[in-house]
């Protein structure tokens, strides 16, 4: 009697995931926060100027989202979280 190797059998995914892209944060328009609030937010938490965090916050208004950040992924989760902190609502995407 001889025994024949078990087929090894490799889960097929649908998530491509590409480990060199950075992850992305994502802002969105609320019909909660002013303007001028979150030109505030984007300075103190980024650093951005005034013109760069103005152009954001349009960006925001008008296209209803921003990318205000991007990096490694635990970087991206820990700028998404100091956003909502401060009542924007945000998500992370690679």
């Amino acid at each position: 009697m001889t025994t024949h190797p078990a087929p090894v059998i490799v889960p097929g995914t649908d998530e491509d995931v590409d480990f060199d892209k950075p992850w992305q944060v994502v802002v969105w328009d609320d019909p909660v926060n002013t303007m001028s609030y979150v030109v505030y937010v984007f300075r103190k938490l980024f650093g951005y100027d005034e013109a760069k965090a103005t152009k954001l916050m349009l960006e925001v208004h008008h296209d209803g989202r921003a990318i205000v950040s991007d990096g490694p992924r635990e970087q991206a989760e820990i700028d998404c979280f100091r956003l909502h902190n401060h009542g924007l609502w945000a998500t992370v995407e690679q």
